[in-house]
């Protein structure tokens, strides 16, 4: 873990390109929301940000399987929503509240594909902004 002069832990911050992603991808699930709104299942919101990714040209990967390891044996496989440009990965909620397992979910998703960020979206929110969190891995 990364500490600042005060002994504070330190997040290390995703890079430029990271941050465009990160952007480029809420505004398109800005827009999803804006047209549907809240109170659909999940699934209807990941097929509407999937048009949304590729109406504006953004790179995904709609349920990307990634393989899981365990001591350097495959011992099964496990779905990301969506993961932008091989880089960013995106799980979408459609749920009354986000709740720590959410997050402790996503942190596992970081841990073993060994990628820095998620954004864990809800789409159960009267605003947006209110269901989007930036999950960042940090090593040990």
């Amino acid at each position: 873990m990364l500490r600042d002069r005060l002994g504070y832990d330190v997040r290390p911050e995703p890079n430029e390109e990271m941050d465009r992603l990160t952007e480029a991808v809420i505004g398109a699930a800005i827009e999803v929301h804006r047209a549907l709104g809240p109170g659909l299942p999940e699934s209807v919101y990941e097929n509407a940000l999937c048009v949304e990714l590729q109406l504006r040209q953004i790179p995904f990967e709609c349920q990307s399987v990634q393989a899981v390891y365990y001591k350097e044996h495959k011992v099964g496989e496990m779905r990301l929503d969506l993961l932008i440009c091989g880089k960013l990965i995106v799980e979408l909620k459609a749920v009354d509240a986000l709740l720590p397992i959410h997050k402790a979910q996503v942190i596992g998703y970081l841990q073993l594909t060994k990628r820095q960020l998620v954004l864990l979206i809800n789409f159960n929110v009267r605003a947006l902004k209110d269901g989007v969190r930036r999950v960042i891995f940090t090593p040990d």
